[in-house]
Formats: structure tokens, C-alpha cells, sequence
């Protein structure tokens, strides 16, 4: 089939390269605008247009999914419109542009955690087990029926950054199976079964952690929004981020909600429950270190987190 692929950040990349080493021909990809990154601000394509522009794919960069947009994806003539993280709502009259319409590669099982950060409300909300769909999309939002979808139990201690990378690369091959089964008129869609949930786009606000909660709950966190935006708190009025947390030994001494230890070479900060362990640290204006070292230049007398 004559396929057009939209997509936009790493998460993506795996789908366009799988889809591209196909049978299928990828006639083009749309992909957000050029954007800012690093410090100096340098305006960057984007990781699925620079994987395009190696493929020789023609690339439309457009950060509204418009009439002019619309009518570049038309004038490609697919048989079949893929998205994988794009960054943007597909409506009418684009959405039903390709001749089978758009089908959608989701990181959960759906309908668990529709919207825009799956994989990290999943962690957030301390969930055992995730996964990837495919399915029809349609204009309510990750509602369409469902053509595939693969479980992935979540390892100890993986953040946000592992499970979306693991679930790239299977989900590149669980959307593949499904545009065959299309090409060869073989594919069934079942509608989603259950009451779903929803993920926001995480903002900073989600990163600040709260040691009043239980010691699960605060590493579910902390994993759950690594890397991005972040897990932070505060200490004598300085935003410290925290990197890298676990729990503490069974031994570790019980602590109030925020309080800090140095026990045994261990940063431990107390929670609703037992205490959690810092592992590496970033105090604001500094670089990156281990929770020890930052420790050791605090010269605060009974720090307290909150």
C-alpha cells in the first residue's frame, strides 16, 4: 500500500524505519515543525523528519493538521494514513483522506490511558502491566475500534524513558502485522471493551513529589515522570531534582514525611511509610551527582523535603 506515516519524537522513529523496510511504500511523513533545543536554542528537525530526509521520504512539517495540510496529504494519494505520536489531532476532512482512513500505533491497552502520556500516567499510577495498541482512529479521541494490541509487564524500577523505549520497537512490529493484515483485506477491528481512563499531558506540577504519600506511590512517581518533566522537590527553599530514587533497606530508620538522613552512606528522605533512598541528584544551577555528594555540601541542620 501506498502509505503516509505521521509522527514526530524518538518514539516514533522505530515505526517509520520498520514500516519503511517493508513491502509498503511510504509516499510521505508529517512531522511537527523545526523546533529549539539545547542551550543555544538551535532550531532542530524533529528525530522522525531526520530519519525521513536518510530515507529519502518527502517530509511535510507543519504543526497544524490544516486545509493546507490536508491538501498536501491528498495530493500524495494514500491508501492509508499511520500515526504514531504525531503531536497533534487528526480531524475531518484529513482524517478520512487516506482510502482506509488512519490507523494509530497507542503506547497502552487501550481503553486504558487515551491521550497524550500513556506510558507515564501507567507508571505514575503504579500499574504492573502495560502495552501497545493499533486501532481505527476516529474523531473522539483514541475511541476507534481496536486491530491488535500486545501486553508488556513492567520491569522494577524502569522509568517513563525504558518503557516507551521497549514499547517502540514491539509496537513498530504489532503496527506492521496490522497494515499487512489491511493490504491483504484480512484485518478485523473490535471495539474497545471497558471504561477508560485518561492521560494528560504531564506539566511540572506533576514532577513535585509528596512525601506525605506512602513510599510506592512516591517512586511510582518519580519513575513515572523521568525524564521528562522531571521529579523534583525542594529543600531550604532550592528546587533539587531528583534523577534516580529507591527504596530504602528494610533496616533504613523510620523518618517523618520530607525529613532527611544520612544513614549507612544513604541519602533517605521519610514518607506516608517507610523512608525512600536519593541515588543521584541535581541541585539547581549544578550538573547532575550522586545524592552522597549532595549531601555532603548541604551544611543544612535537619533538612526537610517538601
Amino acid at each position: 500500500m501506498r502509505l503516509v506515516f505521521a509522527g514526530t519524537p524518538d518514539a516514533a522513529v522505530p515505526s517509520l524505519r520498520t514500516l519503511a523496510a517493508s513491502v509498503h511504500d511510504i509516499v510521505g511523513v508529517v512531522t511537527r515543525r523545526d523546533a529549539p533545543f539545547g542551550r543555544r536554542r538551535e532550531l532542530t528537525p524533529s528525530p522522525v523528519a531526520r530519519l525521513a530526509d536518510e530515507l529519502g521520504i518527502p517530509v511535510i512539517k507543519t504543526d497544524r493538521l490544516d486545509a493546507d495540510a490536508t491538501a498536501a496529504v491528498r495530493a500524495l494519494e494514500p491508501d492509508l494514513g499511520v500515526i504514531v505520536a504525531y503531536g497533534g489531532l487528526v480531524r475531518e476532512p484529513l482524517l478520512s483522506a487516506p482510502a482506509h482512513g488512519w490507523i494509530n500505533l497507542h503506547f497502552s491497552l487501550l481503553p486504558a490511558w487515551r491521550g497524550a502520556a500513556p506510558v507515564q500516567r501507567a507508571l505514575i499510577a503504579g500499574d504492573e502491566v502495560t502495552g501497545a495498541s493499533v486501532f481505527q482512529l476516529v474523531p473522539e479521541l483514541d475511541a476507534g475500534d481496536l486491530f491488535a494490541e500486545s501486553t508488556y509487564p513492567v520491569p522494577d524500577g524502569a522509568t517513563a524513558a525504558d518503557v516507551l523505549s521497549d514499547l517502540s520497537f514491539s509496537g513498530a512490529d504489532l503496527l506492521l502485522s496490522v497494515v499487512d493484515a489491511i493490504a491483504a483485506g484480512t484485518a478485523v477491528a473490535v471495539p474497545q471493551q471497558g471504561e477508560p481512563t485518561f492521560a494528560a499531558k504531564l506539566t511540572a506540577e506533576d514532577g513535585r513529589i509528596r512525601w506525605e504519600e506512602d513510599a510506592r506511590t512516591v517512586l511510582a512517581r518519580v519513575r513515572g515522570v523521568t525524564p521528562e518533566p522531571g521529579a523534583h522537590t525542594s529543600v531550604d527553599g532550592a528546587r533539587v531534582k531528583i534523577l534516580e530514587a529507591a527504596a530504602a533497606p528494610q533496616d533504613a530508620p523510620v523518618l517523618a514525611p520530607g525529613h532527611l538522613a544520612f544513614v549507612d552512606r544513604r541519602v533517605l528522605v521519610g514518607t506516608s511509610t517507610a523512608p525512600v533512598a536519593l541515588l543521584r541528584v541535581q541541585p539547581a544551577g549544578k550538573g547532575p551527582m550522586a545524592a552522597g555528594d549532595w549531601w555532603r555540601g548541604l551544611r543544612i541542620e535537619n533538612p526537610v523535603a517538601s
